[in-house]
């Protein structure tokens, strides 16, 4: 059976260009890596779920602890992981503090195979960041939903090139 995983990006308008909310998966095996390590807020459906988009706006809830935003969503199609995994993903326009993240925490064993099991956020870090950053950060896969919500709104290529990179268009990130 193939996996799938259905998730949110949250975006905001600021001046010229948009910022995407993305995700740092909490955890020992994730505490020093950066780059290509962030998501958008995914997770698997359950059973019970009518569509993919209920498990996309639940799994936002339960990763950031913030119930998504109403309003008209972007479909932004699926990507297929390295894993294989498939993931489904929308956007949304919203804003939320980065600050109070409110993840759910799961269990994992650390060191691996040791039997010992820790307790951790399953996200540790939201960030706003520009598009650029953002693909620089998202997991590579990933990485194509920024375009395609920037090509949905109508947002010149140029808001993708690393002069967007300056300290005036990056947000901080937040940890919890």
């Amino acid at each position: 059976m193939m996996k799938l995983s259905a998730g949110l990006l949250l975006y905001r308008r600021r001046q010229a260009t948009v910022e995407v909310l993305i995700a740092h998966p909490g955890g020992p095996i994730w505490a020093r890596r950066d780059a290509a390590a962030w998501s958008i807020p995914k997770g698997a459906p359950l059973d019970t779920e009518p569509n993919l988009f209920a498990a996309a706006r639940r799994e936002f809830e339960e990763e950031t602890g913030h119930r998504p935003p109403d309003g008209v969503a972007i479909d932004l199609g699926e990507v297929r992981m390295r894993s294989g995994k498939i993931v489904k993903a929308w956007a949304l326009e919203g804003d939320l503090d980065p600050a109070r993240l409110r993840s759910l925490e799961v269990e994992v064993e650390w060191p691996p195979r040791t039997g010992r099991i820790l307790v951790v956020p399953e996200i540790d870090r939201l960030l706003w960041a520009a598009p650029a950053e953002a693909r620089r950060r998202l997991n590579p896969a990933q990485a194509s939903f920024v375009d395609r919500l920037l090509a949905a709104l109508a947002v010149p290529n140029a808001n993708l090139s690393d002069e967007n990179l300056s300290d005036e268009n990056l947000s901080d990130e937040v940890a919890s």
